[in-house]
Order: structure tokens, then sequence, then C-alpha cells
């Protein structure tokens, strides 16, 4: 079974930065896309970056400039730079990826979650 685990959150002053990485395991075939959603108390999961399997990159307008997304296709692993958070950057933050396994289809997996809490 594949399985998403993610590292690197915590409490952090704003201005501050964290790294997040969140490693795929199990029976991978093939990774496509992957990203980071985040999710804010009372707001909806909102998309913070995605990255192809070729390297091409997404931010939302928000962390632009800020948020640097890479990943390692060797280590079957995603990162997220975080630099210059805020407080607005608090969120749950969720790893996914588009994995086909063995026999099977591209399907997306996401990862349980990591808080990031920015304090002032």
């Amino acid at each position: 079974q594949v399985q998403l685990v993610e590292s690197g959150g915590g409490l952090v002053q704003a201005g501050g930065s964290l790294r997040l990485s969140c490693v795929a395991s199990g029976s991978i075939f093939n990774i496509n896309g992957m990203g980071w959603d985040r999710q804010a108390p009372g707001k909806q999961r909102e998309l913070v970056a995605a990255i192809t399997s070729g390297g091409s990159t997404n931010y939302a307008d928000s962390v632009k400039g800020r948020f640097t997304i890479s990943r390692d296709n060797a280590k079957n692993t995603v990162y997220l730079q975080m630099n210059s958070l805020k407080l607005e950057d608090t969120a749950v933050y969720y790893c996914n990826a588009y994995i086909k396994e063995d026999g099977l289809g591209f399907r997306r997996y996401w990862a349980q979650g990591t808080q990031v809490t920015v304090s002032s």
C-alpha cells in the first residue's frame, strides 16, 4: 500500500522559516504531480504549491516569492521551504501526490497533515 508521511511542521515566529518534507512509500510504480495544500481554521482547503514530475511549479499568489516547492524523484520526496512566514500561514499542511501502483492507474494520495503555527 502507498503511504505519504510528512515531517517538519511546528511553531515558528513571524518572519521565520520552516521546511516541510513528505516521503511516499509502498508499491509505487510512478509518481506524477506532487504538492501541498493547507487548511486554516474556519477556511476551505487551498492549494499552496504544486510540482510536476518534470519540475514545473505552481504557487498560490499568497506564497509566491516566500515558499519554494521541490522534489527528489529518486527519494519519492517533496519539500516545501517556507520563508518569511506570516501569521496567516498558520494552517494544517497536507502533502499530496498522484501515484501509480503496479497494475493500477494513477490515484491521488494524501498525507495525514502537519500543523504549522506562526506566532507574533
